[in-house]
Order: structure tokens, then C-alpha cells, then sequence
């Protein structure tokens, strides 16, 4: 074999690395965003459930991106540092999520649910570390 092609064998398994460690948390992220794009007219109201189900969304969705960001940050970053930045990106993502549903059709951001979000990236962190990761 020709260290050419050696070279680009190591090029693509680095890069299918790669994609197999970030793909999830971006197709995640993508999946949050088209969710909280959904005007609030075709959101679904479950009488007496509404607000806990709601917020029990947020916190599931922020705590699993957490956790696909950490699976893909661990391997590059120390364990702690990791767990932080982790956070952060998620953090500084409901923020950003927040803001785009000021432009839905009613649908407005909020801190509150930016602080339940910024709980899911906690409770993530969490059950990463209690797995044993």
C-alpha cells in the first residue's frame, strides 16, 4: 500500500470518527430547534398536564443533548473540563433556542424556561456521571 493511500485511509476514519462523535448532537440540536419552531396553535394541550409535560421537555431535551455533547467532547477534552463545556454549549444553546421562539407565531422565550433548560444540561451531566462515563 502507498503511503498516499495510507494518508487518506487515516483522513477518512478520522473523519467517520468524527462525524460519529458530532453528528448526534447537531441532528439533536436540529431537533430541538424545529420543535420549539412549532406555533403554539398546533401544540397540543393536555388539561391539567400542560406546564409539567412542557417543562419536563425542556429538561429532557437539554439533559439529552448534554449527554450526546459529552459522549463526543470525552474523547478529546479531559473528563472535567468536558463536563463543563458540555454544559455550557447546551446553556448558551436554550439561550439562543429561547430567542429564535420570540419569531414564532405564538411562541415567546422566557428565562424561566431557559433556567429549566439550563436544569435538563445539569440533570445530564448527572446521569453521565452516575452511568459510570
Amino acid at each position: 500500500m502507498s503511503r498516499h493511500t495510507n494518508a487518506n485511509n487515516q483522513i477518512s476514519s478520522s473523519l467517520l470518527s468524527g462525524l460519529k462523535l458530532w453528528l448526534p448532537p447537531l441532528v439533536w440540536m436540529a431537533v430541538i430547534f424545529a420543535v420549539s419552531g412549532t406555533p403554539s396553535d398546533e401544540i397540543p394541550k393536555v388539561e391539567g398536564w400542560d406546564v409539567l409535560l412542557k417543562k419536563g421537555g425542556h429538561m429532557v431535551a437539554y439533559a439529552v443533548l448534554t449527554v450526546l455533547l459529552l459522549r463526543a467532547l470525552e474523547t478529546q477534552t479531559p473528563s472535567r473540563k468536558a463536563a463543563w463545556l458540555a454544559v455550557g454549549i447546551a446553556v448558551l444553546y436554550a439561550m439562543t433556542d429561547e430567542y429564535h421562539q420570540t419569531f414564532v407565531p405564538g411562541r415567546k422565550g422566557t428565562g424561566i424556561d431557559m433556567l429549566v433548560d439550563a436544569a435538563g444540561a445539569l440533570v445530564g451531566l448527572r446521569v453521565w456521571r452516575w452511568t459510570g462515563r
